[in-house]
């Protein structure tokens, strides 16, 4: 059944889904994705070559099976699938959406490489879930018992939140603490719903409420709740917070009022989205509509920048980004997607100086060429002297980056093992920190990244807690077997 099934790409083209009219999209902030009906999928599904050595695999950070789903799918056997998808991923139908699949899978498909197209895995991903909720098959996780050590989780996004399921699945207790009002972290107010629509996230955090993972939000440590107080209430403690200082540059005129970080940006928009007062987008200073906007960065944010902006009712959206095209960050798809849009890219382009009088009406932009690689292995960009020229603009938004917070110092916990560029410091094989029971994962150990790692480092992460209390749990057990003996008490 399986040869008649799959290895369909020599005679079925890739598709993937209908992308929504520009003009439509670019006026509401709806996914601009069509859903797949179940024949196409299946259909899709099929060109998978099912090779030997599955390169898609092998470069998803999960490792998610994925010429097992394909094959399934391609079957019309759903429920498996789904239950292959979701047995490595705790978010399937999110990754499906947002992952840059250009960069992951699909972009190291084998039949990718022979010229004929990758399988449309992310589409797929996707369509194999949101069948698993419309069908009812997603429930609430009922661990086959309870245990009495709990755990405790600061930071309710997409490492927090892999790491709560599967420690539920184990039966542990797990409080999950966070200082925004809502479950989500970057999946609800740094993705825009173009991307990701907020109810995907709110199902989720319904799912795990329903698995009685407890959140406690508005809660900030340091200020609500000190660390040690953490400690004292759980046997585990995992730091999941991610990084959220905006990397800031130097230059002239910098300070400017209307020049903001990309996630001050999101998050209004965000917010609004989901019918929050939000004093800064109502006064027009995060609301881009009428506005001449510059987005400085090349990433997935800066792309969601521009993006919203569009949607928001920009008379121009320009992004700046000093490196060419082929070197930037950010998925192509998205830049592509943007490209449809109108934003204007001015690629090899710098700001040299923001002009303005307390609130930018330009940004000096210098051209710059690209040297030598750099220490990352980057061709290192260079400025193209006496090239430069002053665009206009009423909104400057700056997507360069983030960093770790300083946590020893918001949370007033110097014994904090930090590395020199702020993240917390684990043993990479315990994922324990110096401090006894005290475990971090996602980005505030490995830096910016992308949600799909966040996910991998969270469940892996959940797994070193796992083995933690279970060794706590012996040693305890061969204490009382101890003390229990006559010998021993001599």
């Amino acid at each position: 059944m399986t040869s008649k099934s799959m290895l369909k790409f020599v005679s079925v083209e890739r598709q993937t889904p209908d992308k929504r009219p520009v003009a439509a999209r670019a006026q509401d902030f709806d996914e601009i994705y069509a859903e797949w009906a179940a024949q196409k999928a299946e259909e899709q599904a099929s060109r998978c070559s099912q090779c030997g050595v599955p390169f898609c695999q092998v470069h998803c950070p999960l490792h998610n099976n994925i010429p097992d789903w394909l094959m399934l799918t391609a079957e019309g056997r759903l429920r498996e699938a789904y239950e292959v998808s979701s047995a490595t991923n705790t978010f399937p139908e999110v990754c499906g959406r947002i992952c840059p699949q250009d960069r992951l899978c699909e972009g190291n498909c084998v039949i990718e490489q022979s010229g004929h197209g990758t399988v449309t895995i992310g589409a797929v991903e996707s369509y194999i879930t949101d069948t698993a909720w419309e069908q009812g098959w997603v429930e609430p996780v009922e661990p086959p018992h309870e245990r009495a050590e709990s755990v405790g989780i600061v930071g309710a996004g997409p490492g927090g939140l892999a790491a709560a399921e599967k420690l539920r699945r184990r039966g542990y207790q797990v409080t999950v603490y966070d200082r925004y009002d809502r479950v989500g972290g970057l999946m609800i107010y740094g993705i825009p719903n173009f991307k990701l629509e907020k109810d995907i996230v709110l199902r989720r955090t319904e799912w795990l409420e329903a698995s009685k993972v407890r959140f406690e939000l508005g809660v900030e440590i340091g200020r609500d709740l000190t660390f040690q107080d953490l400690r004292d209430r759980h046997d585990a403690v995992l730091i999941a917070t991610g990084v959220y200082k905006a990397r800031a540059m130097q230059a002239p005129g910098i300070g400017h009022a209307n020049i903001v970080p990309a996630m001050r940006f999101l998050t209004a928009s965000n917010r609004k989205g989901l019918g929050d007062e939000v004093p800064d987008f109502d006064d027009g200073t995060l609301d881009a509509e009428g506005k001449r906007v510059v987005v400085v960065g090349g990433g997935d944010t800066a792309m969601d920048c521009v993006r919203t902006a569009v949607r928001q009712g920009a008379q121009a959206v320009t992004c700046l980004y000093r490196r060419d095209r082929a070197n930037m960050p950010g998925s192509q798809r998205e830049v592509q997607n943007a490209e449809e849009e109108g934003v204007v890219f001015r690629w090899l382009s710098q700001p040299e100086a923001f002009h303005g009088d307390g609130k930018v009406t330009g940004v000096k932009v210098q051209k710059m060429r690209l040297g030598p690689a750099d220490a990352t292995g980057r061709r290192a960009p260079k400025p193209v002297e006496g090239d430069s020229e002053l665009i206009d603009a009423d909104l400057v938004i700056m997507a360069l980056g983030f960093d770790p917070e300083e946590l020893p110092t918001l949370w007033n916990e110097p014994e904090l093992p930090v590395t020199r560029w702020g993240t917390v410091r684990i043993d990479h094989k315990t994922k324990m920190t110096a401090m006894e029971g005290v475990f971090a994962a996602g980005d505030i150990v490995r830096g910016a990244s992308l949600v799909v790692w966040a996910i991998r480092d969270g469940r892996d992460c959940a797994d070193a807690i796992h083995q933690y209390l279970r060794g706590l749990e012996k040693t305890d057990a061969e204490g009382e077997s101890a003390a229990a003996t006559p010998a021993a008490a001599e």
